[in-house]
């Protein structure tokens, strides 16, 4: 039995720091992702919108 809840709360554990990551991305949500990068460093996310990203990306 006690396996079975350290296996529970674990697993809850893990589903929420997965939640709290995937909105830390630039164009997470509905814009589908990143797509590419300008040539000055901003996101262009699949739904062709620039991120409002303060990050830069390259390549």
């Amino acid at each position: 039995m006690k396996k079975i809840s350290l296996l529970l709360v674990l697993s809850i554990l893990f589903t929420q720091q997965a939640e709290a990551a995937r909105g830390r991305q630039p164009c997470s949500g509905t814009k589908g992702g990143i797509a590419h990068c300008t040539s000055d460093g901003r996101f262009v996310c699949n739904d062709g919108s620039l991120s409002q990203s303060k990050r830069f990306c390259s390549g």
